[in-house]
């Protein structure tokens, strides 16, 4: 409440005599002398340094006069970054009351809206935002559950402003569709993951990140899978996804083995466990790099397919598009794009860590030495 009364107007990103600097990241520097953290040193951690903050925490003694009481659970607390004041100060209106375990006021309604308010866009995307937001709301599960619907709709709606332009995944907007359609990469692309899918011999498979369902479309045509299951995070293109697959004039023998979920892949949902492989088509570019941690954990710890196939561009192959802006990415919405070394070093890592064996295999035709536009990784669970 402080942090609103004395900084209300940088807190909502306003200044009417410097407007020019409400956008500018200048380095900052906080100084909290006396926070709680039950969790320690690690928890102070694992809430500001996914944010970029560089953090030095002390722990307090009881009392200075007498050592011997001991250790406090208080910390100070100085934190360091380059952002604009305006993050900041969101960041510390959200997560000071996370630490402290008394909110001297009614928790209702109007504090999901306040946390939503001052959380967007950094929290839907924090690796710890379950416990941001349970921990907030002070454990009021249906507040909190509440609020991380909210989210994730909002997630979800990044991506629906840029469905009406997309290749159908959901995801693929118009200036990558049109730098794929010159090299028919997305047709290619579906072609080669389902022949990986029936590859395998999977009887089971679930599309994470499904969009428009495409891929979906494809995989109705294998024999072999007697159960299909598409997620995405957003309600709106798994309505789209049932239009464009005709689900409610499919034969009854193919509709009974197919399903759409709207579910996110960044915690764990055990709806997604039991599938004899799993897809993940051109969706891990779109999640913010604080995030891959969380959807890695997702697959491979929890739902752990047989099989997972993976598909991400190559930047290398991105000087091959005459249209394409050096520097810039695909799509807007990309978050990263890796090289081939890259992506096999993450892959390698996640299948070493995780029990699976990892190949890869280019898609699309192949510059000798910038690779293929899609790279592929197949992931075998040992």
């Amino acid at each position: 409440m402080a942090i609103a009364d004395t900084f209300g107007s940088a807190l909502n990103g306003r200044s009417s005599e410097r407007p020019d600097l409400v956008a500018l990241s200048i380095p900052l520097e906080v100084t909290l002398p006396a926070v709680p953290s039950r969790g320690g040193e690690q928890f102070l951690r694992s809430l500001f340094e996914p944010l970029g903050y560089a953090v030095e925490a002390t722990r307090l003694m009881l009392d200075e006069r007498f050592p011997a009481w001991g250790d406090s659970q208080y910390y100070s607390l100085r934190l360091s970054i380059t952002a604009t004041l305006q993050s900041v100060l969101t960041h510390l209106y959200v997560l000071i009351p996370v630490l402290d375990n008394n909110k001297h006021y009614w928790v209702g309604d109007a504090e999901v809206d306040k946390l939503l308010r001052h959380g967007e866009p950094w929290l839907n995307a924090h690796p710890q935002r379950d416990v941001i937001v349970r921990r907030y709301l002070k454990f009021k599960r249906s507040l909190a559950d509440r609020a991380i619907e909210r989210l994730m709709e909002a997630d979800g709606d990044e991506s629906e402003a840029i469905e009406d332009e997309s290749d159908g995944t959901g995801r693929a907007g118009g200036r990558e569709q049109a730098l794929e359609k010159s090299v028919s990469l997305n047709d290619r692309r579906i072609a080669i993951v389902k022949e990986t899918v029936e590859s395998t011999g999977a009887s089971s498979v679930i599309d994470l990140g499904c969009g428009e369902g495409k891929l979906l479309r494809a995989l109705l045509g294998l024999k072999g899978l007697t159960r299909i299951t598409g997620v995405d995070v957003s309600h709106r293109v798994l309505e789209m996804a049932m239009d464009r697959l005709n689900m409610d004039r499919l034969p009854k023998a193919v509709a009974d083995t197919l399903t759409l979920l709207h579910g996110s892949l960044m915690y764990r949902d055990a709806r997604f466990e039991g599938y004899d492989a799993a897809t993940i088509i051109e969706v891990i570019e779109h999640l913010d790099p604080p995030r891959l941690a969380a959807f890695e954990s997702v697959v491979f710890k929890y739902a752990r397919p047989k099989f997972v196939v993976l598909t991400t561009p190559n930047r290398e192959y991105n000087v091959k598009f005459p249209t394409l802006p050096a520097g810039q990415f695909r799509h807007d919405d990309h978050r990263f794009e890796w090289t081939r070394a890259e992506f096999e070093s993450w892959a390698t890592r996640l299948a070493a860590n995780h029990g699976y064996a990892v190949r890869f295999q280019p898609i699309g035709d192949e510059d000798p030495d910038l690779g293929a536009p899609t790279q592929m990784a197949l992931f075998t669970q040992q």
